[in-house]
């Protein structure tokens, strides 16, 4: 059960899309243990797939790092019940294009 308020970090969603994170990460946590770190992970990261196409990842604990590219308005970090942190994010394959429109080619080795 989602114990508390959720706290949202970074996003860069829209406000519907967070809204939908959160209550994904309450039904989630009602349905499984707070300790089974993966199998939040996957019932949040199948609910974003089916409702908005396939390519999302969502890593979820108490304490981890991450490095991560991905899809503009496609980002939310947050926490929930105090300390149960959820990262959701569209990958992206490139980053995105810097400020002045250029995207600079990556040769294969």
């Amino acid at each position: 059960m989602l114990e508390g308020k959720a706290v949202i970090g970074e996003t860069d969603m829209l406000q519907t899309m967070q809204q939908n994170a959160v209550k994904l990460a309450s039904r989630a946590l009602d349905e499984f243990d707070v300790t089974d770190s993966t199998e939040i992970a996957r019932f949040i990261k199948k609910e974003f797939d089916r409702l908005y196409g396939p390519g999302w990842q969502c890593i979820v604990g108490r304490d981890f790092g991450s490095f991560v590219t991905h899809c503009r308005g496609c980002f939310i970090h947050f926490s929930v019940g105090g300390s149960l942190a959820i990262l959701l994010f569209k990958g992206a394959a490139t980053a995105e294009p810097e400020s002045s429109g250029l995207l600079i080619p990556v040769e294969s080795m």
